[in-house]
């Protein structure tokens, strides 16, 4: 491993990806070599994902390899994480109230995004852009034929618009922000 200072990845992803074993493996690929050939120990993860959680599950199991590696969660309001020391014990109190397993992520560290309690949809944008700032190199995959689901201007209205994509809007703010970017969609 390369010596000199540790450097930062956040992560990012549709919704809705499709986790193949192919998706899998490039995964452990970009991100083993993240960590070996550039130094890179922190990951951020902001959502719940398709894509997140895999990129989660590859860095915790990599922190087996590479015990100095940390994982911290930037929240928005109903975003769970746990620290990985409360991760068993909320786990078990989360699945007996909701008489079903929960699967929290456990982090080395959550950062509470400011507005966390009290912004609407636009928190998750803002957020985004605080994971990006911090961060040397930021991880996607971005499709640029994703389109989110359809949605209602309200519960009273009948009425349906087509949302941002809030992938592509990281990725446009990462560009230009000159983040090293790695589409693993590509």
């Amino acid at each position: 491993m390369k010596l000199g200072e540790a450097k930062s990845c956040s992560v990012f992803g549709h919704r809705n990806v499709e986790i193949t074993s192919n998706l899998e493996d490039k995964t452990i690929k970009y991100i083993e070599d993240l960590i070996v050939n550039h130094n890179v120990l922190t990951y951020r993860f902001g959502s719940c994902s398709n894509f997140n959680h895999l990129c989660h599950s590859v860095v915790t199991k990599l922190k087996m390899k590479y015990p100095q590696i940390k994982r911290i969660a930037y929240t928005c309001k109903s975003e769970i994480c746990t620290l990985e020391s409360e991760r068993l014990k909320w786990k078990k109190i989360d699945s007996k109230i909701l008489e079903k397993e929960i699967h929290l992520l456990g982090v080395e560290m959550e950062i509470e995004f400011k507005t966390k309690y009290t912004s609407g949809r636009a928190s998750y944008v803002e957020r985004n852009q605080a994971m990006i700032n911090d961060s040397d190199y930021c991880l996607f995959y971005y499709d640029e034929n994703y389109m989110p689901e359809l949605r209602k201007y309200s519960r009273r209205n009948h009425l349906y618009y087509q949302p941002k994509s809030e992938t592509k809007l990281a990725y446009e703010y990462a560009k230009l922000k000159n983040k090293e970017i790695i589409n693993i969609k590509d």
